[in-house]
């Protein structure tokens, strides 16, 4: 099959690691189907060249890419993001599509959920089978997450985007794995629907190099303690200060040790509230490449989550993929559908949402699993990491996404495949 993968978000390497539709899109390709990428250049996930042409071509990996020139925007929920979105949508219609093989399938991923116009004219231009896919639920997100009223204007238009590109789109695709249960939220009625989660690249991870003399965090971690690692953004989403509160309370454990690496707006204060305490290490933000390394290095893993109507249908995040390729126990508050680490039983979630609950239950978890034997640690990790290994290569993801369009193009008689 002739196959269009569009995303103005998927960044691509060499200018970024490559995100979830660039290895999709290369699977597809391995797999025997035609497909190409359209991006664009503005992500803060990657650095592209600069460039006067709109319309520029490349091929990493093999993967034909089209990536186009937009506007760029530094913070999120802006107007300038806003604007480069409809600066992606307004070009997307000056790509020259008559000048490629038509497309039997196209796939429109969020974000940005603009985009779902531009498949719409697809479907109809080449009678194309259209599928939505669902990475991050707008605007949801927005009214969860960012405090905008239901009533604001932009809620209200995206919501009517979002309603169109699910009763008109072919193929519902989520990455979280109880999206279909939001889309009969919406619609009032249930519309063909695929899971398709987040992955990782098994080159990657190949070779289990991570505890060679190389590490670039040998020299970072202290000896002789059980470390406690987290990795990521440290704002207001990410509901930290329990987890902080904590440190605070065990920093006279002379057993336990906490690493805590990343960026973020809160993170300033953190240092200062911790300063007096000699149990944690604040690290700077690292590249996407080397937060194996840093994990390789941990003994436990945390992550948290604000509690949000979001999660009622699943968490899709990249960081839960990370955790469980490295093989470590998992501690993690989050409140909403479980999935993978119950699934793999390689951790534990905390799913109090009273700040002071909170605190109790991470502080019984950690020290549970702090109390285990090294061996005990490692053994509940290589549940997490052969389960995770398993079941989400990019490649076997392809086909199970291959094989659910072809499902419902033989169910629809879109095409005679």
């Amino acid at each position: 099959m002739n196959i269009w993968c569009i995303s103005k978000y998927a960044s691509i390497p060499p200018y970024g690691t490559g995100a979830r539709l660039f290895h999709l899109t290369k699977a597809f390709i391995d797999l025997g189907h035609n497909a190409i990428l359209v991006t664009s250049d503005s992500t803060h996930l990657a650095q592209y060249p600069s460039t006067d042409k709109v319309y520029n071509y490349a091929e990493p990996e093999g993967v034909p890419v089209y990536w186009l020139k937009t506007i760029k925007y530094r913070k999120s929920f802006t107007v300038a993001r806003v604007d480069s979105r409809l600066d992606f949508e307004r070009r997307l219609f000056g790509f020259k599509a008559d000048q490629l093989a038509k497309p039997e399938v196209v796939i429109i991923s969020s974000l940005s959920i603009f985009s779902i116009v531009y498949g719409l004219y697809l479907k109809k231009k080449f009678k194309a089978f259209l599928v939505l896919e669902i990475r991050d639920i707008w605007p949801l997100t927005m009214t969860e997450e960012a405090g905008f009223s239901d009533f604001h204007p932009l809620v209200l238009f995206i919501g009517f985007l979002e309603k169109i590109g699910y009763k008109h789109s072919d193929l519902i695709v989520g990455t979280m794995p109880k999206l279909d249960v939001h889309v009969n939220n919406v619609l009032g009625y249930s519309r063909p629907f695929h899971c398709s989660p987040l992955g990782f690249k098994e080159e990657n991870y190949v070779d289990q190099v991570l505890d060679a003399e190389y590490n670039p965090f040998n020299d970072v971690f202290p000896k002789n303690k059980v470390v406690i690692g987290y990795s990521g953004s440290m704002g207001i989403s990410n509901a930290l200060d329990p987890f902080i509160n904590l440190i605070y309370m065990l920093r006279d454990n002379q057993d336990i040790h906490f690493m805590l690496v990343g960026s973020g707006d809160l993170k300033k204060q953190y240092k200062k509230q911790l300063s007096e305490c000699s149990n944690v290490n604040f690290l700077p933000k690292i590249g996407q490449d080397e937060v194996k390394y840093f994990l390789a290095k941990c003994d436990i893993v945390f992550l948290s989550t604000k509690p949000s109507k979001v999660w009622d249908y699943g968490q899709s995040m990249n960081k839960v993929v990370e955790y469980m390729l490295a093989g470590k126990p998992i501690i993690a508050t989050y409140t909403g559908f479980p999935s993978m680490i119950n699934e793999a039983d390689c951790g534990v979630f905390i799913k109090s949402t009273a700040s002071r609950e909170v605190e109790k239950d991470i502080k019984v978890a950690l020290l549970e699993m702090v109390s285990l034997s090294k061996e005990e640690r490692e053994e509940i990790g290589k549940r997490g990491q052969d389960w995770i290994k398993s079941r989400r290569s990019y490649r076997l993801l392809a086909k199970e996404y291959l094989g659910k369009i072809f499902e419902e193009i033989k169910k629809s008689g879109v095409k005679d495949k």
